[in-house]
């Protein structure tokens, strides 16, 4: 289940800082503007619109609106990528801990974190400067002049390089966990909740992995340790948008309808095929999770949760995270909810702590050092209670 009072108590504090509120309301006019267009696009505001010329017209003045959104973010973020480049560049000890916090996992080091750091800053520099160049496209030609060939070229380029950035990641060393202890914390052969088609389980879950299918997918993967959650999001919504976006502009450029209407459904077509995204990452989970394949398509359990994904990704979606909310209730592994109870067991009050003599003798009893290493912590607290009952057996013995 989604924990609604958590999600409304982090959005309330994640809103109180004025960048976040500026970030939410430029995100609400770029939406906003893609719906526009996407009216524009499809048809679906001829009957207000009539004139093709005028058509042409507003989606010329929608994407020098939305140029001029995505200008302003780059402006905005362009000079925080150069200090951290400088960061990277000069590469002292005090910066380290803190670029790390901005691309590492739980900013802790990776293995060649360095490199791997510097690459994806460069590919963001790179999104940058094409944004710039189609800034100058839109700015300096009209409609009928400007070169497609470049204006194409930019918005790949500027398409392309943020999601090779996510992936890379997510996906490299800068989004893993090296911890040797990790697999141990895992369920002994874990199971599937529920079938894939059993969405009545969970009915608000079912709705939300439907209508909110890129936050509910980014904020599972990101508990389950596959990377951050919003960077899941927005790559998600990218593969499933952008192809959409570029085939409708170069369809705009068009003037014979059929090769028109060829475009547009190859865009859609590509779009929905961003679904295997989520595909992508359901195999990621099985296998870390050691969780039972599903072999329905030519023998392949891979080509089965693609599959799944691609024809009912609600379903898919839903029960990944029934699952991870059967085994992960309380913490980040599946098995967590054995070593709580471990720990619960072991938490447990000896006998003679409910005697009023027992507390009174055990005031000065502290003579264990203090274990801070969490591999020997349980060692530290068997020698605090060992000498807490010798001290009372010899209380015990002097009022004999």
């Amino acid at each position: 289940m989604i924990n609604w009072k958590a999600l409304t108590k982090f959005f309330k504090n994640w809103i109180k800082n004025p960048e976040h509120k500026a970030l939410l309301i430029w995100l609400i006019f770029v939406a906003a503007g893609l719906i526009m267009f996407f009216l524009l696009v499809t048809g679906l505001l001829n009957g207000a619109i009539p004139s093709s010329r005028r058509r042409k017209n507003w989606i010329e003045v929608n994407n020098q609106i939305l140029n001029a959104l995505f200008t302003i973010i780059v402006l905005y973020e362009h000079p925080r990528l150069f200090h951290q480049l400088v960061i990277l560049l000069r590469w002292r000890g005090e910066d380290q801990a803190e670029i790390r916090k901005v691309y590492c996992k739980n900013g802790i080091q990776k293995p060649n974190d360095w490199a791997h750091m510097m690459l994806v800053v460069i590919l963001f520099h790179i999104t940058c400067f094409a944004q710039y160049t189609l800034c100058g496209l839109y700015w300096g030609y009209t409609r009928t002049t400007r070169p497609e060939w470049a204006e194409n070229l930019a918005i790949v380029i500027g398409i392309v390089s943020p999601v090779i950035a996510g992936f890379y990641i997510v996906y490299s060393p800068l989004g893993r966990i090296y911890d040797e202890q990790q697999e141990s914390q895992n369920a002994q052969n874990p199971e599937w909740v529920g079938g894939l088609l059993d969405c009545t389980d969970d009915p608000t879950l079912s709705c939300l992995s439907f209508f909110c299918t890129c936050y509910v997918f980014g904020w599972n993967a990101g508990r389950l340790g596959f990377g951050d959650m919003y960077v899941h999001i927005f790559t998600f919504a990218l593969v499933c948008v952008a192809p959409l976006v570029v085939f409708a502009i170069a369809a705009l450029k068009v003037d014979n309808e059929a090769i028109k209407l060829i475009l547009v459904m190859s865009g859609s077509l590509l779009s929905v095929s961003g679904l295997l995204y989520g595909g992508f990452w359901r195999t990621e989970m099985r296998k870390k999770f050691k969780l039972p394949a599903n072999t329905f398509c030519f023998g392949s359990s891979t080509l089965t949760d693609y599959m799944q994904w691609l024809f009912c990704w609600s379903c898919s979606l839903a029960q990944e995270v029934r699952t991870a909310n059967f085994y992960d209730g309380k913490g980040n592994g599946f098995g967590r909810k054995e070593m709580d109870a471990a720990r619960k067991i072991d938490s447990n009050p000896l006998p003679e702590e409910d005697n009023p003599r027992f507390m009174t003798s055990n005031q000065q009893s502290f003579s264990c050092t203090p274990i801070d290493s969490g591999s020997f912590r349980s060692q530290g607290r068997t020698c605090f209670t060992t000498n807490r009952v010798t001290n009372t057996t010899e209380h015990q013995l002097q009022d004999t």
